[in-house]
């Protein structure tokens, strides 16, 4: 695994720097997508899984940021809700992602790609009542 360089929110401090690891900004983006109530589910990637099979959440999850010469970028993996309109979906959850880590880390990102891998048909069904 590649470790990915801290990232520095501020160096002329006179008491010292500030500098985020990359997992920090992955765990606050995927904290700030699940808050957006059309969303269904974040896809992980196997180890994901099983970590939450054995009880311990993963918030990173479907999160992968990439550090490039242009500023952070971030892709988010989403299963959404049938029935939600998709691109007021992800510009739900684009804005709440900026937004938080604007709030908790002031770092600018310079891009969030949300890949719409799957739809959640479960609940859907017309009930019928006697």
């Amino acid at each position: 695994m590649s470790e990915q360089p801290l990232l520095s929110v501020k160096e002329d401090s006179a008491l010292g720097s500030i500098e985020i690891a990359p997992e920090v900004i992955e765990v606050i983006a995927g904290i700030a997508a699940t808050e957006v109530e059309e969303l269904y589910a974040m896809r992980g990637n196997f180890a994901s899984g099983v970590v939450e099979r054995l009880g311990k959440k993963t918030h990173s999850k479907g999160v992968k940021v990439e550090l490039t010469e242009n500023g952070i970028s971030i892709d988010l993996y989403v299963i959404l809700n049938f029935g939600v309109s998709i691109p007021k979906v992800a510009q739900k959850i684009q804005t709440n992602i900026r937004e938080s880590l604007k709030y908790m880390t002031s770092l600018d990102l310079d891009e969030v790609n949300v890949h719409v891998v799957g739809i959640n048909m479960e609940g859907n069904e017309i009930s019928e009542q006697d």
